[in-house]
């Protein structure tokens, strides 16, 4: 799947699940009942033990899925480089880190970097940067997605932090292209219930191509 594609299928989707654990088997439970509720990108963040290998079974286990999986928590080229050998198809920074979207810009992958103030989204796109992860947006909130694209309306937000079946909706509507949702769509894998995360990840998707239809 060529880059165009892969961002394509973010934005259509409008759903990135991060998956974030203590444990490799957890990510792999948590990333089964995510792929079982709908969600068409999931990010294995690097502070999983093992993550390149999580990655590398998802790849193999997703191939003609239609899934993409990804590598989050990225903070410098050394890492990428690591997480896009193992198989990740995107890349997602908590900061924007040039040399890290240099990087990936060389090997056309894909790159969502963290950015918080508008001097970042505006470097970010001079970067080449396709869609911009607002981070932390529990802090920045839904209002901050329309005032950063008031005077910036061709960058595609992603906030990330803090987003829920309660304010998805909000971000959405407020114009951003597509969230990453972690803590609260996983929740559920603290008590082994994985159904949960699946119901969630069905209800986050309904509630994002409602808020789209209006």
């Amino acid at each position: 799947m060529v880059k165009e594609q892969i961002i394509t299928k973010v934005l259509d989707s409008g759903l990135v699940a991060i998956v974030r654990t203590d444990t490799a088997d957890k990510a792999r439970r948590i990333s089964d009942a995510c792929l079982e509720g709908g969600v068409a990108a999931i990010e294995l963040t690097f502070t999983t033990p093992g993550a390149h290998k999580v990655i590398e079974e998802l790849v193999v286990k997703s191939a003609g899925d239609g899934i993409i999986v990804g590598a989050g928590t990225i903070l410098d080229p050394e890492t990428a480089r690591i997480a896009i050998t193992s198989g990740a198809q995107y890349i997602v920074t908590p900061a924007l880190n040039p040399d890290t979207v240099k990087f990936c810009n060389r090997y056309r992958v894909p790159i969502m970097p963290g950015c918080m103030t508008v001097s970042e989204c505006i470097q970010a796109l001079e970067l080449g940067v396709d869609i911009i992860k607002l981070f932390p947006s529990d802090i920045l909130g839904p209002k901050a997605v329309k005032a950063i694209n008031g005077p910036l309306p061709q960058a595609n937000l992603m906030p990330t932090g803090g987003v829920a079946l309660e304010n998805v909706a909000e971000f959405i509507k407020a114009g951003a292209v597509a969230v990453a949702v972690g803590g609260n769509l996983v929740a559920g894998a603290k008590t082994g219930d994985y159904a949960s995360i699946t119901a969630y990840a069905k209800q986050l998707m309904a509630k994002i191509k409602e808020a789209r239809a209006n």
